[in-house]
């Protein structure tokens, strides 16, 4: 099982991820940076759990909305998209890990 490096909000992590899937994880992980960028760029004081917290909560935002334009269109999402969610749960998993570790 692959480790693949994402560097999210100024950090590196190291996320592991069945072979083949490292491209898409680093999309991802580029989607979160991007995410983290404009939250601290917008927020001041946040700490780094807050802001990585409101950066999944915004892109599970837009993720919902997506997910809903495309149930108007069919039935069934995406593989690309069920994966992204997947991606997406995992990571907004680990996050509340984090928080949790680091509130006690």
């Amino acid at each position: 099982m692959p480790d693949v490096k994402l560097s999210i909000a100024g950090r590196d992590y190291f996320v592991a991820c069945n072979a083949g899937e490292e491209q898409r994880l680093l999309e991802l992980g580029a989607m979160v940076d991007a995410t983290a960028q404009k939250v601290a760029g917008g927020a001041r004081g946040l700490t780094e759990t807050r802001g990585l917290l409101f950066s999944a909560l915004m892109l599970a935002d837009r993720l919902h909305d997506t997910g809903g334009a495309a149930r108007a269109d069919t039935a069934q999402p995406s593989a690309a998209m069920v994966q992204s969610a997947d991606i997406l749960e995992g990571l907004a998993t680990r996050l509340e890990n984090l928080a949790l570790r680091l509130e006690n």
